[in-house]
Order: structure tokens, then sequence, then C-alpha cells
């Protein structure tokens, strides 16, 4: 089990050359085993923030996980506490599901400890069957559908068993029943001790399978906190622009219905 207590996020800064994404933004505190998810419309600064934790995007500002700032480290000691998987890998890799996990493993040592060859592809392979790929290991990246990619990504992210797990819009090629895996999978991975940070587009998935929501809109946090304190119909409606309802199913669940715009 990974161990730790809160990831506290104060005062990011990010953007791209002169233009300012995020400016001057603070989460609530990311606890260990939850999952947030961070909810908003195009441009609304979800992914520049997540590029910005990783260390992928100049920032400034601190995260403070266990006493120690990820801000201050190189890539390489940042790595080693947390790891981001991007929206999309590139079609043009040749490497095979099983090759790219394993470089992934191989970027840095674990926690700074450096593992046997035999240990990284035996990690390797119960990551690939514990996401539902294993029948993929052998086949090359660029011969995947974006769905089938999408989840070698999740793959090389999760076989770190990072502290922190940062997910930029993880079912946006999926179909419904991946997305409900890779849903499942990240609870369970929080449910393990690790603080998750899933970026999503869809309304009822956040609300579904989140214990915590940030709606953003134009680089700043509009609403926060338990799905059914984070969306609510006046939030959705200044933010989306649209007219919705937010009620329980059968089953108890909340769930948001759309009316129009």
């Amino acid at each position: 089990m990974v161990t730790g207590n809160q990831l506290i996020v104060n005062n990011i800064t990010a953007g791209y050359g002169k233009r300012v994404i995020i400016n001057d933004l603070s989460l609530p505190p990311l606890q260990t085993g939850t999952v947030t998810a961070l909810v908003g419309p195009n441009a609304a600064g979800k992914s520049t923030l997540l590029r910005a934790m990783s260390g992928l995007l100049s920032a400034s500002g601190s995260m403070i996980l266990n006493d120690s700032d990820l801000m201050q480290m190189s890539l390489t000691e940042r790595a080693s506490h947390l790891t981001f998987m991007p929206q999309s890998i590139p079609q043009d890799v040749s490497l095979s599901v099983i090759e790219a996990v394993i470089s992934a493993l191989k970027a840095s040592p674990l926690d700074g400890v450096s593992i046997k060859n035999s240990e990284i592809y035996e990690r390797a392979f119960k990551t690939l069957d514990r996401i539902g790929i294993s029948h993929l290991a052998l086949s090359p990246l660029n011969q995947l559908s974006g769905g089938q990619r999408q989840m070698a990504s999740l793959a090389r992210s999760v076989v770190r068993e990072p502290k922190v797990l940062l997910l930029d819009e993880p079912t946006s090629a999926l179909d419904l029943r991946h997305q409900v895996q890779v849903m499942e999978l990240t609870r369970s991975l929080a449910r393990e001790g690790r603080i998750v940070v899933v970026v999503l587009h869809d309304l009822n998935l956040a609300m579904r399978w989140a214990d915590q929501i940030i709606v953003m809109q134009k680089g700043a946090i509009t609403s926060s906190g338990k799905p059914e304190e984070a969306i609510t119909p006046k939030i959705v409606r200044d933010v989306y622009q649209v007219n919705v309802r937010v009620e329980r199913c059968s089953q108890g669940n909340p769930q948001v219905v759309i009316d129009g715009l």
C-alpha cells in the first residue's frame, strides 16, 4: 500500500509563453485515498493545471506532499512520487505495449530504489493484466485503436505505483464498458492509498465516481466540494450555458439531466 496524507497545491501560475492560463490558483486539499475530478468547459485550464503539476509545463507555486515541495524537485525526483497520463500518446510510436510500459518503469528509480529486470517484467505484465489489456502486450502501439492506445497509456502511468496519479481525460476515447473499467480502476487505486486527480468531460462520470469535484472556468475555480455540492443546476448553467437538473436515480446515485440551452 502507498502511504501519505494529502497534497497541498497552492498559488500555481502557468501558461504558454507570455500567455498565462492559470494565475495564482490554489486547490482544496487533495486527500490520500480519494478521487478528485476536474471538470469544466474546453479551455478552462484543466489540462494546463495537470501539466504544471507534473512538471511538463513551467510553473510557479508549491505542491506539498508529506512536507516535501514537489515543485522544487527535478523531474526525475518528482516522477518517483507523481505520474501523469496525457490525453493521448503519439500514433507513430513503434514500441510494443509491453515495451512501452517497461520503458515507463525504467524511466527513473521507484522511490529512489532500482529494481531488477525480472521484477520490472513481472510488474509490467501484472499491470497489463489488471487493466485488462494483457492480450495486447506484443501489439505495436502504432497499430492500436485510439481507445487501446489510451488504455496502454494508462498502464504506463499505473505501473510505477505513484503516490499521486494525474489522469488527463482517460475515458475520452473509450466505449461505455471501458469507461466504467477505467473509473473502477481509479477508485481501486485510490483505495490502495493514492491521490488520484482526473480530468473528465462527462459530469455524470464525475458525479458517480469522484469523492470531490473541482469545477474550473477560464483558469479559475468556480466551485468545489462533494459531487452534489460542486455540481448544481445554477453552477452548470453559469459555466456551461445549459439548463440541467441534478437528480438521484433509482439506485440513489446523483446524475445530471440536460434539459437544453
